[in-house]
């Protein structure tokens, strides 16, 4: 005799998969939020840090399935691209809330660690076979150390700050944009 599993027990299966990358997801997205600062901040604030919390766990898990679009709306786009939109969120939650340099450093440790994680064309069934495994983590390592190296130039207090601000910005669009349009972003299926 077979027993079907409760709806219960369903989502509890569902919220607890893949440990590893909500863990790492989660960890990224309340360290961007620069908890010793948000834990003495109104309640508001401590309530926004819990929403994202709850939000990453949800996002974190690797999406290992064909780049096939079902469809345009924006819940399902961000549903699909949740992967992404979850680093690329956090990072841009740590640049407006300016952590202190030893939470920099623990970002910058969680954000390669999650995406090579979290990674289909690393880690999942869609990979390819004879990828070697060194290559993302030592490029993911060279993205992280340039972006530290770039985040600590002394331009915060010239007049320039602006410029290299606005092409930082307009680069991780650009880059954003890219990934999800080579992942199958607007491409309907036949």
């Amino acid at each position: 005799m077979t027993t079907t599993p409760t709806r219960a027990a369903l989502l509890v299966a569902r919220l607890t998969s893949r440990i590893t990358d909500r863990l790492l997801g989660t960890a990224l997205a309340v360290a961007a939020c620069d908890p010793p600062t948000a834990l003495h901040a109104s309640v508001l604030v401590r309530a926004l840090v819990l929403a994202a919390a709850a939000t990453a766990w949800w996002a974190a898990p690797m999406v290992d399935a064909r780049p096939v679009v079902a469809s345009a709306r924006w819940g399902t786009l961000a549903a699909r691209h949740r992967t992404t939109l979850l680093p690329a969120t956090a990072i841009a939650v740590a640049a407006a809330t300016g952590p202190p340099l030893w939470l920099v450093v623990c970002i910058a440790a969680l954000l390669p660690a999650y995406l090579l994680v979290t990674d289909p064309w690393t880690a999942g069934v869609t990979a390819p076979p004879d990828r070697p495994q060194a290559t993302p983590a030592l490029a993911a390592a060279a993205a992280t150390a340039v972006v530290l190296l770039a985040a600590q130039a002394p331009v915060a207090r010239t007049s320039w700050a602006r410029l290299p601000a606005s092409l930082a910005i307009a680069a991780t669009a650009v880059c954003l944009v890219l990934a999800l349009r080579g992942r199958g972003f607007g491409r309907q299926s036949s």
